[in-house]
């Protein structure tokens, strides 16, 4: 084969690395008195950056989970199969604790450790950091049961990864999931349609259908159903205690753009069995437990994703060259990982607050209980939303567009480009593609040979882009008084 040319100037692949390399974490379990964990933080976060674990990361991610409603005799199996990788990755991330453990753990800081850990696992793959998820969240919503999370607490906090479609109870350990979201009502659950009907065992039976369902081969799951009470909360189990599959029919895989490793699937419920978790018609109140709980790693999820794409952009800029220099040392560049370095350490630091105040609401303190119920919510918003608690309008989605997919990280001195078109739009550090502002700061217009702010038809100032008050790709500048 003839050699057309050499490949220069290219950053080597970035492996090899320890995702727990961060002051700002180990700072987190030293003020919080939870020290303890820092080994086992530590060694998972070289095995996340290890080379065997970024290509199970690749692989899983490559070769999404495919759905079998039926064997090849015409039996309904409704069961999802995933590459061997995503099993690899769930057996750690089970087996360091990374699920339900820390509510049978009694020393203190264990919900903070375990946010730690969590934190660095999910940066060498998000997708099945899920149903982990949903597995810690399941258990103060489960607790609302006593006599259920008596049988079912202890094997969703063991740490044994048993995958397979089995009675629960004969399991080694267990995962959940949730099923709330339907067709017609979206967030508005109070709108479902799913109906239970009591039974003489004191059982019930779901008829009906859910719109949106993750990791649909979790053992058991926490579902809402109208009864004649009100919506109330519901212990769905894949398999009945007979061995036998319940009534929850798998109709199909989300084709997502994202998060492609992990399976969220559509089922109807076919007269399934499901014990109620809770008063009736109190289903809100108590399923939200769960729902609390998983924001808690909505903000983990986007502090560990803002670090990955911030570890990417300082390796590929360290490495590459352009106009006679390393693009990290470029100005406007450096102005840029600058921005990107602030805002990951401060959802990293925002995460292992969060995660300390669940430690210490379970240890009775009620300010800390209050602390966790409101800023639960509103650091899940400003994290992973990209709302604006601190006035940030880029948190989670700002690192990974910023960083690998941006052109100002590929190549140029630092000139922003447009994420969308990829054209160059303003050579101002503090500019921002698509009316995506790093600072809120007068945008200027461009009127013979000066720069000066230009009058809007109306009354107040208009902030636009030099040539034009609309991105190339359509999206429109945003406008306010300066």
């Amino acid at each position: 084969m003839t050699i057309t040319h050499e490949v220069v100037n290219q950053a080597p692949p970035l492996t090899g690395f320890s995702a727990a390399d961060e002051p700002a974490l180990s700072e987190a379990l030293v003020r919080d008195g939870a020290e303890w964990g820092t080994r086992e933080v530590t060694e998972l976060g070289a095995l996340a950056g290890s080379p065997e674990v970024q290509e199970q990361a690749r692989s899983a991610e490559e070769q999404p989970p495919r759905l079998h409603t039926h064997d090849r005799f015409g039996h309904r199996i409704d069961e999802v199969a995933f590459h061997p990788a995503w099993h690899q990755l769930m057996t750690v991330a089970v087996e360091h604790g990374l699920h339900a453990a820390p509510w049978a753990d009694g020393r203190p800081g264990a919900h903070l450790v375990r946010a730690a850990k969590f934190y660095v696992w999910s940066q060498a793959e998000a997708g099945h950091g899920c149903p982990v998820s949903m597995t810690y969240a399941a258990v103060p919503a489960l607790r609302a049961a006593p006599d259920l999370a008596a049988q079912y607490e202890p094997l969703l906090a063991a740490r044994s990864y048993d995958f397979g479609l089995r009675a629960p109870l004969t399991k080694s350990g267990l995962i959940a999931g949730m099923s709330m979201t339907e067709k017609q009502g979206g967030s508005d659950v109070r709108a479902n349609t799913t109906r239970a009907v009591p039974a003489a065992d004191g059982t019930y039976r779901l008829t009906g259908h859910k719109w949106f369902t993750s990791a649909p081969m979790s053992d058991v799951f926490l579902a809402l159903a109208q009864t004649a009470e009100g919506l109330s909360c519901f212990l769905v189990p894949r398999v009945l205690p007979d061995g036998t599959l319940n009534g929850m029919r798998l109709m199909r895989l989300k084709d997502k753009l994202g998060n492609r490793s992990n399976a969220s699937s559509e089922i109807e419920y076919d007269e399934a069995v499901a014990w109620p978790v809770g008063e009736p018609g109190r289903g809100v109140r108590t399923i939200v437990e769960m729902v609390n709980m998983t924001r808690l790693d909505c903000v983990l999820g986007s502090a560990a994703g803002m670090r990955a794409g911030l570890r990417q952009a300082l390796h590929h800029t360290a490495h590459r060259q352009a106009f006679g220099r390393e693009l990290d040392r470029q100005p406007l560049m450096r102005s840029v990982l600058a921005d990107l370095a602030v805002e990951s350490e401060a959802a990293t630091v925002l995460g292992m607050r969060l995660a300390s105040a669940v430690d210490r609401s379970q240890a009775g303190d009620a300010a800390e209980t209050a602390l966790r119920r409101l800023a639960l919510a509103a650091g899940s918003t400003g994290c992973a939303s990209g709302a604006a608690p601190m006035r940030r309008r880029h948190w989670s989605a700002w690192a990974a567009t910023a960083t690998s997919r941006n052109p100002a990280c590929r190549g140029s001195t630092g000139r922003r480009r447009c994420c969308r078109s990829g054209r160059a739009r303003g050579t101002s550090p503090r500019s921002m593609c698509c009316g995506r502002w790093a600072r809120s700061r007068p945008r200027w217009t461009r009127s013979s040979r000066r720069w000066r702010p230009r009058r809007a038809p109306t009354a107040g100032w208009t902030r636009r882009w030099p040539g034009s008050a609309r991105c190339s790709a359509g999206s429109p500048i945003r406008s306010g008084r300066s």
